[in-house]
């Protein structure tokens, strides 16, 4: 009996995920945890017309979702002051991601991010034969100066940039990123991840033009607007890359619920208002909870703070896994020296109790060990 003939790039690449979900985890533990802050999942949760508008499309599910998403693509174009040609809608930025990578990247292309960045964009581009070329944080910070020169040293296709970044929760001024593009090499794209600028300071999001053929800009429902199992992420680009996605693109990939859902959610923004400051309130929460064990958070303009453990990542590990064994789902950045940290994602106040709680315990126990 004879099985797939697989490529030579499918059989070399190991059969692993980015992220191990807390889902997988809590079936491995036989139990759930008693607070889920390490997916950097928006617990204060989406607008009730988001929901609303979501659970009276369950009536026409047995449609495919509108493959133009015509609807929210126009309401972000308004929002935005761009023509609904600069707007894609795709399955969040995850699946843009690979849509990107897909229409950029070959085998032996080259790629930069920075090492530690988020890694589901390695994912895709190692699943499409690119080279990955990466550059060391600079202050907990990604280094826009270095990439783009590393990206002129190896001829890249694409430079990832997240910001704000994550793990870190750090981020630049978008003027300092416009300026700098006069620093991009001739051929190279900007891939602008904006997941979490809608958390980040006025003056993060980058003032480049939706016309601008050096950068892509995504964005995305997951974080600020809470629909992380919506899988509804957009993209702001020049109209001829954005119409190339439709070479490569699932174009019934969009959940007809999750498009309706995103356009109330877009349209609700005294609800995002509102669950902005509760996000800035729990991030001073933790900070003080951080400070109460003797640790220090870094500043953070996204949904979630990266504590400093104070020593190696061998420690912060030991400190994350007594936190999961006490029923607190943590994650932590996983390269030197970032990942002497652990990242603790913004909730209400029971959920950070229970950190509060749980968190001199795992010290105690990563200082013994």
């Amino acid at each position: 009996m004879t099985g797939p003939r697989y490529t030579p790039l499918a059989q070399s690449l190991p059969a692993t995920v980015p992220f191990v979900g807390p889902e997988t985890q809590e079936r491995a533990r036989g139990h759930a945890f008693a607070a889920r802050l390490g997916a950097n999942e928006n617990i204060f949760g989406p607008s009730p017309k988001a929901i609303e508008a979501m659970a009276a499309a369950a009536a026409d599910i047995w449609k495919y979702g509108d493959a133009q998403s015509h609807d929210l693509r126009h309401a972000l174009a308004a929002h935005h002051g761009v023509a609904p040609e600069h707007i894609l809608v795709g399955e969040g930025i995850d699946g843009l991601l690979g849509y990107l990578v897909r229409l950029l990247v070959g085998p032996g292309d080259a790629v930069v991010t920075s090492l530690g960045a988020y890694p589901t964009f390695n994912y895709h581009v190692a699943g499409f034969g690119g080279v990955i070329h990466t550059v060391p944080y600079k202050d907990d910070r990604e280094d826009y100066e270095a990439l783009f020169a590393k990206a002129a040293e190896v001829d890249a296709r694409i430079v990832y940039l997240a910001n704000p970044d994550n793990p870190m929760g750090s981020w630049h001024r978008g003027a300092e990123i416009a300026a700098a593009l006069d620093h991009l090499p001739e051929g190279c794209l900007l891939l602008l991840d904006e997941a979490y600028v809608e958390c980040a300071p006025e003056g993060t999001a980058a003032p480049v033009s939706a016309d601008d053929r050096r950068v892509i800009r995504m964005r995305t429902f997951s974080k600020a607007y809470a629909m992380a199992g919506a899988r509804a992420g957009y993209a702001i680009g020049h109209p001829e890359l954005i119409s190339a996605f439709n070479k490569v693109r699932n174009h019934f990939g969009m959940n007809r619920a999750a498009q309706a859902g995103a356009l109330a959610a877009l349209q609700d923004q005294d609800w995002l208002a509102e669950v902005l400051a509760k996000i800035a309130e729990a991030r001073g929460r933790i900070a003080k909870i951080a400070e109460d064990n003797g640790l220090r958070a870094l500043p953070s303009a996204t949904n979630f703070v990266a504590i400093d453990c104070g020593r190696d990542g061998a420690f912060a590990k030991a400190v994350l896994e007594t936190l999961v064994d006490q029923g607190i789902f943590v994650r932590m950045p996983f390269a030197a020296p970032q990942n002497r940290c652990i990242r603790v994602s913004c909730g209400p106040a029971a959920e950070l109790d229970a950190f509060a709680a749980a968190l001199p315990r795992a010290l105690a126990a990563a200082q013994a060990g």
